[in-house]
């Protein structure tokens, strides 16, 4: 059993990032960082996670019935908000402080969390854009990405097209077949620079822009790759106003009682650093 003293002092610690793991990640839009959760915390936390992942996991269809989305994960967002006990991982200042220096923003508050599990066989994630669905009038957001297992090469980290996120709004295409198509022709016209990072050990993490491009491999292995991502948007940031069913729908489930033009602040929206 972790010691709870022992256990917050590793959620809180900071991480200490360099200047160029900084400016390398507002060049490229995506960076890879090591052992950003020690191996007590992803002991503690992985067990919840993956009781929470099936509890609420609605999906009951063999992947060969589902469709290109549906084969690429089981997703469950928003774990601390159904259950108090993903709350201090996902809550966690460590993670906040990264991405808050990342971007440099004074503070961050969540959007939301997810988990992502690719299951055994499952397919390909498609190229795509992650601020497409965010009503959100900045460009400063970020998405911490972190195995709980070790995965594999072959599985490997996602796929990113380095300076994407200097574009902006390239696609209002959602995740499908047709976005990896058309996304994959522009990146090979624009001669983005691709770059995974490989295998991960569980607890390191990757964090991508908003708008960077990426996509991420199968799963040709028996076991699955288990996924926790936290999104954040930099405090102070204004709710814009929806020009996609998408975006409707975001700003209805992760942004409740808002209008465009309000600061971001609901409760779902807490502020994760510097401080709640």
């Amino acid at each position: 059993m972790i010691d709870n003293i022992q256990f917050d002092e590793d959620l809180n610690q900071a991480y200490v990032l360099t200047e160029e793991q900084i400016a390398s990640y507002r060049q490229d839009g995506h960076l890879l960082l090591k052992a950003v959760a020690n191996p007590s915390v992803i002991d503690w936390c992985r067990p919840i996670i993956q009781s929470e992942v099936t509890r609420l996991n609605k999906e009951t269809r063999p992947l060969y019935e589902r469709d290109t989305y549906g084969k690429a994960f089981i997703q469950i967002s928003n774990l601390w908000e159904f259950s108090e006990s993903v709350s201090p991982f996902v809550f966690a200042r460590r993670f906040a402080q990264i991405a808050a220096q990342l971007m440099g923003a004074s503070g961050v508050r969540m959007y939301h969390d997810q988990a992502l599990f690719k299951e055994p066989g499952g397919g390909h994630t498609p190229w795509h854009q992650d601020q497409i669905y965010w009503p959100v009038d900045t460009e400063n957001t970020i998405t911490l990405w972190m195995p709980l297992v070790d995965i594999p090469q072959e599985v490997g980290s996602m796929l990113f097209a380095s300076g994407s996120h200097k574009r902006g709004y390239i696609s209002k295409l959602v995740i499908s077949d047709e976005s990896h198509k058309t996304l994959a022709q522009y990146i090979e016209a624009e001669n983005f620079p691709l770059v995974s990072y490989g295998e991960m050990a569980a607890g390191d993490a990757t964090f991508h822009a908003g708008w960077t491009l990426h996509s991420a491999p199968g799963n040709p292995t028996p076991n699955t790759r288990e996924v926790m991502t936290i999104i954040y948007v930099a405090d102070r940031t204004k709710v814009l106003e929806p020009d996609t069913n998408a975006r409707k729908s975001d700003l209805a489930r992760w942004l409740p009682g808002l209008k465009p033009g309000d600061l971001i602040d609901s409760p779902l929206n807490p502020l994760m650093y510097p401080g709640r």
